[in-house]
């Protein structure tokens, strides 16, 4: 039974739990046990929906203002993820003074608590826009589903335009839900449902890892590059863990040569993941990622509980058909869960990559993968260095974060699965964040990148969001454990 039984005193251990987090602190779990309780999704999307708010997302600034030179080289991009940092160093290094963001920023976070059996037993979903500046809670019903909102294609130009309001509905017939909302563009979170898709062959024995895959592109793009030849294993590894956009062009195109996209779209919709498409990419070169393809962090963190593995019945589709996570072979999660746990970008909803610096803040507390720690201690990943020694960090560290990140210069995203390291208090559960908060937002405390480190590239509010969320999780099981 939970100790808080009033609204009252709920918003008080709230307040308590994240206010280390917000001011940068993070408090020991056991002191944060005896604070808070999540009890239902109602409670976890109010605690969600407060930390949001606290943040002050609003008070970020922009670097490539409406009407700005750097505003029009990024207005309507193509080959959204393209660019590289060294681009937006560039970018953005004759720009004015940073303006003030004009507008609420674009936020959906969901987080899905899973049980032992990694079964779904609670969500909070909050969304933030123009339209919701304090941030509203999607409501669920037991298949972790929702009817109540009216999901739009982001639109680069729109959301200025349109106070955030988009045009191009993403799910059909949801023209008379309550809540209207224009989804951020997933970046190099994409990612995920290329490897998915990828893996669906694998199972179905239409392709081995081990096999060869010639990238012939007919069509070369800036995105993309050239010609490549590796095995489908190897395209897998670099994707997830190094987020490789040559390697996932490959296995776009490849799923393309198998006429295996409009099957995968399928499929999500089968699986009751409406919101995630794959749609309009170039089947010449595996590229054009832009925005048709579109994701919710609700749909995501329920893909995501899926490769985790679900014993039983996870949710049941619209249709009525059960949801499990044989939707994927164990040997196929397996693989998928190993690749995100040794994703290399822990710089969003996690900073470990940065650990100790004073800024940005710190986020998750999760441990670096081995496979980039040098004998220094300190973290390069695809040639980028963090220049810090994570050792101490990891030494430190209470969970494990299996995840993906993903940027461009008006998104900031990060999805992934939390589990506590042996002897911590025992969380397990789904994250989820697509803003709009990409390279081009800063904070104002933000200090210069320094000479061959890989620059900061989302705001640390990101980052205390992620601490708060993980040590609410903390105080929820603290308090289950003693009963």
């Amino acid at each position: 039974m939970s100790i808080f039984r009033t609204g009252t005193s709920r918003r008080a251990a709230v307040a308590l739990v994240t206010a280390s987090a917000l001011l940068g602190a993070a408090a020991p779990p056991a002191q944060a046990a005896r604070t808070a309780h999540t009890t239902d999704s109602g409670e976890l999307a109010g605690f969600l929906r407060d930390a949001m708010t606290e943040l002050r997302f609003e008070e970020v600034l922009d670097l490539a203002p409406p009407g700005s030179p750097q505003a029009r080289a990024l207005a309507n991009v193509t080959e959204k993820d393209a660019r590289t940092p060294t681009d937006y160093a560039r970018l953005f290094a004759n720009a004015a003074d940073p303006a003030p963001i004009v507008q609420q920023p674009q936020l959906d976070v969901t987080v899905l608590e899973l049980d032992q059996r990694g079964r779904p037993v609670s969500s909070g979903t909050v969304l933030m826009s123009p339209q919701y500046p304090q941030g509203i809670v999607v409501p669920v019903d037991r298949n972790f589903r929702t009817t109540q909102v009216r999901w739009r294609q982001w639109d680069d130009a729109g959301w200025y335009a349109n106070q955030g309001r988009g045009t191009i509905d993403v799910v059909p017939g949801r023209e008379n839900a309550p809540i209207d909302f224009m989804l951020p563009y997933p970046a190099s979170v994409l990612k995920l449902i290329v490897n998915f898709g990828v893996l669906r062959l694998v199972d179905k024995g239409e392709i081995k890892l081990e096999d060869t895959y010639d990238y012939q592109p007919t069509a070369i793009s800036s995105l993309c590059g050239g010609p490549s030849s590796n095995t489908v294993g190897a395209y897998m590894d670099a994707s997830i863990t190094s987020s490789s956009n040559a390697a996932s062009c490959a296995l776009v195109k490849l799923l393309h040569d198998r006429g295996a996209v409009d099957e995968l779209n399928k499929t999500f919709q089968d699986l009751g993941l409406e919101t995630i498409q794959l749609k309009n990419t170039n089947p010449a070169n595996g590229g054009r990622w832009s925005n048709p393809v579109t994701m919710s962090s609700l749909d995501t963190a329920k893909l995501l509980a899926l490769v985790n593995g679900v014993r039983g019945i996870a949710w049941t589709a619209p249709g009525g058909r059960p949801v499990t996570g044989e939707v994927l072979s164990p040997a196929s999660r397996q693989l998928f869960s190993r690749l995100l746990g040794e994703q290399g970008f822990n710089d969003m909803l996690s900073t470990t990559n940065r650990c100790g610096d004073a800024y940005p803040a710190p986020g998750i507390p999760q441990r670096v993968a081995s496979r980039w720690v040098a004998a220094d201690g300190s973290v390069t990943v695809a040639g980028n260095n963090f220049g810090r020694d994570v050792r101490p960090c990891n030494a430190q560290a209470q969970v494990t974060f299996a995840h993906k990140t993903g940027w461009v210069g008006n998104s900031g995203a990060d999805a992934g699965i939390v589990k506590s390291l042996p002897g911590k208090d025992g969380r397990h559960y789904v994250v989820v964040a697509f803003t709009n908060l990409g390279t081009q937002y800063v904070d104002a405390n933000r200090p210069a990148t320094q000479p061959g480190v890989f620059p900061v590239t989302y705001t640390e509010k990101l980052a205390r969001l992620g601490l708060a969320i993980d040590q609410y999780q903390a105080a929820s099981h603290g308090h289950r454990a003693k009963g």
